[in-house]
């Protein structure tokens, strides 16, 4: 996805940034600038800094998802039931 921000174009691949993967194109468009540097999308409860887009390698993802095993395992025996 490209955002232009003043006279720069920022491109936000959804590899980097796979919260805006499956997000609507409508949810997408709606950006807000707080403030100098700061990105949000209201819609998606996404708020980004313009340096974590220019430079990702500098702002590794810290939260992997896991699934919940104790979920998994009620759902399946919801599922014999």
């Amino acid at each position: 996805m490209w955002v232009l921000l003043g006279e720069r174009e920022l491109f936000l691949s959804f590899e980097m940034f796979p919260w805006f993967r499956d997000a609507p194109v409508a949810k997408l468009l709606r950006l807000e600038l707080p403030s100098p540097g700061h990105l949000y999308w209201p819609d998606l409860d996404i708020d980004l800094a313009v340096e974590s887009i220019e430079h990702p390698e500098r702002f590794p993802l810290v939260s992997r998802v896991r699934p919940n095993r104790a979920l998994q395992r009620s759902g399946r025996r919801a599922a014999r039931r």
